[in-house]
């Protein structure tokens, strides 16, 4: 009796652990591609998507690295070979979102009771994976149904090794412009600074091609936030490289990014599809310093500081700082140049070539989406002198800006004696300031400022301009005749118009204009130095082709709707004082003035007649008026006839005037000539002091 229990205790015992044993070894010696077709369909209907498997095996093994209970426990390593994966039915092309040659996953079922998918370990070789974003957001390596949603699960997904080899991911971003291919290699080990993936990628991105390369922490370090992800990256955009090492804080939130940024390219307004940031067209420029990025959800801020470059031929350094907020983004911060060149400066006052302006407006069509088409080019109007060329606000809506610029030292050439910069730029919501914009000119300043409202078309546009203390001798450097001049000029102008090109600006502008100019020396070879065609041909008539003293001249200009008035315009020479007078049109270009003048002393055989200027800027006219000049000559004649020979020379004497221009009396109130004052007969100079101007 005892015996028959003992045999039942034995196969109560026996038979479960006999079952298990033959379950485990059918398990373990299981042909898996029995049930490859069955698992492709069950697959295909989870993913929404068509699943293939050429070959399917799973071998089990005991880990050496657990310890505890679950060391006694085997996993099972599941080979998958020639796995595919195809698109959603969304996604266009008949290529697939995987092709895999060579699979194995290490996967641990003993936590499945936790809510747990657990991976222990996966690798990938020979494999090609094709990721899309179509227009509309949607993407195709969602696996929900419906791409877009999100699907809450209590379920946890754990993969604590990844090993990548020869593995090929192309991302297509139609939303984005966005075509890129990257070649991707698990190192053999990770290096001490925590480099575990190589990578290599090209393609284009807003249409301008992409190439670069670089080390990166392994991609299961992304969902680890404990240890900075680090990054060395050498990446070319068009004609941009941008280079960057450092590391990246809590790489699952991209909370922190902490790097030497280096930057080099053609013009930095290429950046603005690249990084979002609206930047004049420059010359070419290279940039090395300090870039961290604050990535907060509501508080992104990147801040490049300590930075040194080139921009042309000018060494540039400094700190910016770009706030991603509503309704635009912010760019401020603080340049400064130690050695500025004049040519590389042209983008902050305007200077702007074709070839600059049509790379501007294709980064800007480039990064809102749109079809770029063929730059429309201005052809200038034969005869205008004006630019007619459009100036374009696009970029204006897309951020603010607040940056203070400051060149020490200005090189320049000859013909333009500047020596420093201040400025200070602001950009809000499409209105543009510099306030000031001051250079050290000649010896004196120039300051200036300039508020130009883009909000609406056409633009609107306001100038202030303060001249003072420009000598001469340094701001016409290349007249030798200047060299012993010790005279100045000052001059003041404000003038606000409405039109988009200079052009339409000045031709609706309204305002004044004054100008003084204390003792100096007028003459052909200083006019030509100035590049004055009108006043050269006008100073030849009057005086001919000699040097002449100027004790002053001032002049006072009315603008209104672009038509400039003369209020006082007289020159004050040794030998003559010379009015003009009458109207020079901005709108047309047109020339309508008259030049009177008047001797100082008695002079024989002089014709000295009034002259007029006509024409256009482009095409002067200057000549004599004939009716003065022919009653003149008549009446030299007539008296040569009833009189004495020497009776005739009696209409060619010209008794002269006294009197002296006030320059400053003459601005202080516009429009009344200073009444004639005997001329003192001592001329030495004297320095005026800067014209009284009232508003």
């Amino acid at each position: 009796m005892r015996s028959r229990y003992a045999k039942i205790g034995i196969w109560v015992v026996v038979a479960p652990l006999v079952a298990v044993a033959l379950c485990v070894a059918v398990i373990w010696a299981f042909d898996w591609n029995l049930v490859r077709a069955p698992l492709d369909r069950r697959l295909s209907e989870l993913l929404h998507r068509p699943v293939s498997m050429q070959s399917l095996s799973v071998h089990w093994f005991w880990p050496r690295d657990r310890s505890g209970w679950r060391g006694w426990l085997p996993l099972p390593r599941i080979r998958v070979q020639g796995l595919v994966v195809g698109n959603p039915q969304w996604s266009p092309g008949d290529e697939h979102m995987l092709r895999a040659g060579d699979v194995s996953v290490v996967v641990d079922p003993w936590v499945l009771p936790d809510h747990v998918a657990r991976i222990d370990s996966l690798q990938i070789a020979a494999a090609q994976a094709s990721l899309r974003r179509a227009q509309d957001g949607t993407v195709n390596w969602s696996l929900t149904q419906a791409p877009s949603a999100e699907s809450a699960s209590d379920w946890r997904f754990d993969l604590r090794r990844l090993q990548l080899q020869d593995v090929s991911v192309r991302v297509h971003d139609a939303a984005n412009r966005l075509d890129l291919q990257a070649s991707l290699n698990s190192l053999p080990q990770v290096t001490p600074e925590g480099y575990g993936l190589g990578w290599k990628l090209n393609g284009s991105y807003n249409r301008a091609p992409i190439q670069g390369q670089g080390r990166s922490g392994g991609i299961l370090s992304l969902q680890r936030g404990s240890q900075p992800f680090p990054i060395d990256a050498h990446v070319k955009i068009g004609e941009t490289l941008i280079q960057a090492q450092g590391s990246v804080t809590r790489p699952q939130d991209l909370a922190a990014l902490d790097v030497q940024f280096k930057l080099r390219g053609a013009t930095m307004a290429d950046l603005y599809p690249i990084l979002g940031v609206v930047l004049p067209n420059t010359p070419a420029y290279s940039t090395e310093g300090h870039l961290v990025g604050t990535l907060q959800s509501r508080h992104e801020t990147w801040t490049y500081s300590g930075f040194r470059g080139k921009v042309g031929a000018s060494d540039i350094e400094g700190t910016l700082q770009y706030q991603i907020r509503k309704p635009r983004p912010l760019l401020s911060g603080e340049l400064r140049s130690s050695l500025l060149r004049f040519k590389d400066l042209g983008p902050l006052v305007g200077v702007d070539t074709a070839a600059r302006k049509a790379r501007r407006l294709q980064a800007v069509h480039n990064a809102e989406g749109k079809e770029l088409q063929p730059a429309a080019k201005v052809r200038q109007p034969a005869g205008k002198v004006l630019p007619v060329d459009p100036i374009s606000t696009d970029s204006w809506a897309t951020m603010d800006a607040d940056v203070r610029f400051s060149g020490q030292k200005i090189v320049h050439s000859k013909e333009l004696p500047l020596d420093h910069i201040q400025t200070h730029i602001v950009l809000n919501d499409r209105v543009l300031s510099l306030e000031p914009l001051d250079f050290g000119v000649a010896g004196g300043t120039l300051a200036t400022m300039i508020h130009v409202d883009g909000r609406g078309k056409p633009l609107k546009a306001d100038v202030t301009l303060t001249a003072r203390h420009l000598k001469l001798k340094r701001l016409f450097p290349g007249a030798q005749s200047m060299h012993a001049s010790f005279g100045e000029l000052h001059g003041d102008a404000r003038l606000a118009g409405a039109g988009n090109s200079i052009a339409a600006l000045l031709g609706h502008a309204n305002g004044d204009l004054r100008a003084l100019i204390s003792k100096g020396t007028i003459s052909r070879l200083l006019l030509e130095t100035a590049g004055l065609n009108v006043a050269n041909i006008l100073i030849n008539k009057l005086f001919g082709d000699r040097q002449v003293v100027l004790n002053c001249m001032a002049s006072d200009f009315s603008v209104r709707n672009g038509l400039m008035s003369t209020r006082v315009f007289r020159l004050d020479t040794t030998d003559a004082v010379v009015d003009v007078t009458g109207t020079i049109n901005l709108a047309t270009e047109a020339l309508n003035l008259d030049v009177v003048p008047k001797n100082k002393s008695a002079r024989v055989f002089t014709l000295r007649t009034p002259l007029y200027v006509h024409g256009t800027f482009a095409y002067p006219d200057v000549g004599v008026y004939k009716g003065p000049l022919l009653l003149r000559a008549g009446a030299a004649v007539a008296l040569g006839v009833v009189a004495t020979p020497f009776a005739a020379l009696l209409p060619l004497l010209n008794p002269g005037t006294t009197e002296a221009s006030d320059c400053q009396a003459m601005l202080a109130h516009p429009g009344r000539v200073p009444a004639p004052k005997a001329r003192s007969k001592r001329l030495a100079p004297t320095h005026p002091a800067p014209p009284v101007v009232e508003h």
